[in-house]
């Protein structure tokens, strides 16, 4: 192989070798630092290489300023904690009342709304009832004429009602010819 300038034979220092010395000479004074990792063959080994168990960190004592944040955060947040709820109150205190005064009117219109319609009830009672004492010969068709409805746009879903539309109408304007016809 070496015709085609492929030397793989080991003549220079291995650049990973010489890259790893030069890291362990920077890092020697680490290892008095960092207390030594007790590992052992049952707590998990792979391929007969030990796994190291999680370091635990030194607890730091918190800087005084900090504690001193976190403390007056602290009494903030419960101070915002209880405005907040207070603010709660009152809007459903608000609210209530609202629902009340709500309930009041509308109990009031309906009640309203009662009367007007038994007042209008009675007054057309009244009305019929004086209009029938009124009974003249050949107003018959007339007086059935007002109790009809004869705009034929109110009731689109129901029944077609043209004809018996437009016989009203006749014996209204001509009762005695329409009933000749009959």
């Amino acid at each position: 192989m070496n015709a085609f300038g492929d030397n793989f034979e080991q003549s220079e220092v291995d650049p990973a070798a010489e890259f790893l010395a030069r890291e362990q000479d920077a890092l020697a004074g680490l290892e008095d630092e960092i207390p030594p990792v007790a590992a052992s063959a049952t707590n998990g080994s792979v391929n007969g290489d030990p796994v190291p168990k999680a370091v635990p960190k030194q607890v730091t004592e918190e800087p005084e300023k900090i504690r001193k944040w976190r403390e007056e955060q602290k009494t903030r947040l419960e101070e915002k904690d209880r405005e907040e709820e207070r603010k709660k109150d009152e809007l459903r205190e608000q609210a209530r009342k609202e629902l009340e005064d709500w309930y009041k009117h509308h109990e009031e219109a309906i009640s309203k709304t009662k009367a007007a319609n038994r007042e209008s009830a009675k007054n057309a009672e009244k009305q019929f009832v004086a209009e029938t004492d009124e009974i003249e010969p050949g107003t018959e068709w007339e007086r059935i004429a007002k109790l009809c409805d004869f705009n034929p746009k109110t009731n689109k879903s129901s029944k077609d009602i043209s004809r018996m539309r437009s016989i009203i109408l006749q014996l209204k304007q001509n009762p005695l010819q329409a009933t000749k016809k009959v």
